[in-house]
């Protein structure tokens, strides 16, 4: 296996981002987190090395990208929606990947 790669399910992947959604327990956010998560995957399918949802408590909710906050609830007011979040993911991973629709203007 060489530099920079591991071996998971049977096969060997390059070192890709991880996403981490965490969110607190006690405000019920758990199916917000996982829909953010199913989006995520669903738009840098093969992108992505995964994205990991961690209870947290005290009305966290923050995204992260290998570590570094992309958008964390109290700081950015209030909770991204998908198209938002897409964008801050993609400017991190592949700044120069057109989102189709989601990079559109509309008049």
């Amino acid at each position: 296996m060489s530099a920079g790669a591991r071996y998971i399910w049977g096969m060997e992947q390059a070192e890709k981002p991880i996403v981490t959604i965490t969110y607190c327990t006690g405000c019920n956010w758990l199916l917000r987190a996982g829909w953010m998560a199913q989006e995520l995957l669903q738009t840098f399918a093969e992108d992505l090395g995964g994205v990991t949802l961690i209870p947290g408590h005290g009305g966290v909710f923050e995204v992260c990208v290998n570590g570094a906050p992309i958008w964390e609830r109290k700081r950015d007011g209030g909770f991204p929606d998908a198209k938002e979040l897409k964008r801050r993911v993609r400017d991190v991973i592949e700044p120069d990947r057109d989102l189709g629709h989601i990079d559109r203007s509309t008049p």
